[in-house]
């Protein structure tokens, strides 16, 4: 059960976008944005305001209501929500070799959002260094992980956690043993967007 409108959405534009064989340079030049904007976008790296994402889905030469119409929005009154792991909801993000993530819930609250996320990291995994405007918590499950911020790199082992301000810089190696296992909170502002 995907619960979440605004993955649904960046996954959908992803999907649409490669079955039509289109690059993310034609979509942001026919957008008016940049591509990396696009490319954060699609990689639920951040939150696109409305004109941007009808600007994309135009750009995609694709009817609004064709867009939206598998879109589904699970609005609840419960006061406990509870996710099996058989609904988890696996994804990839940007050029990443041997990162491996699972959606485990994500949630809108007034003007914030939150995406509770587990990423599996290989030993050797690659990627290039990233932004995503949110603060991220990280919390090490398994595994001992050196994570770069700007300039700076840290050493996480089993147990430890981290939180900070995603818009700079960042990317995590596992360094010790086969596999990291890490918990990953972002917590989005619509309003700083």
């Amino acid at each position: 059960m995907q619960d979440d409108i605004l993955f649904q959405i960046s996954n959908k534009l992803k999907e649409m976008r490669k079955g039509k064989g289109v690059t993310l340079q034609h979509i942001a030049n026919e957008a008016g944005v940049t591509k990396s904007l696009v490319s954060q976008i699609e990689n639920s790296r951040t939150i696109p305001s409305l004109p941007v994402m009808l600007g994309l889905i135009k750009a995609l030469d694709v009817d609004l209501n064709e867009f939206f119409k598998d879109i589904i929005s699970y609005a609840s009154e419960e006061r406990v929500v509870i996710k099996r792991k058989k609904d988890y909801q696996s994804f990839t993000k940007e050029n990443a070799k041997g990162f491996f993530y699972q959606r485990i819930f994500s949630k809108q609250f007034k003007d914030n959002h939150i995406d509770v996320v587990l990423l599996r990291l290989e030993k050797g995994a690659k990627r290039p260094m990233v932004r995503t405007n949110a603060y991220e918590f990280k919390y090490i499950l398994k595994g001992t992980v050196e994570y770069a911020i700007g300039s700076e790199k840290h050493i996480l082992e089993e147990g430890d956690s981290m939180f900070f301000d995603a818009n700079e810089l960042h990317n995590p190696e596992c360094i010790n043993g086969d596999e990291a296992l890490m918990l990953v909170i972002y917590f989005f502002n619509e309003m700083n967007l």
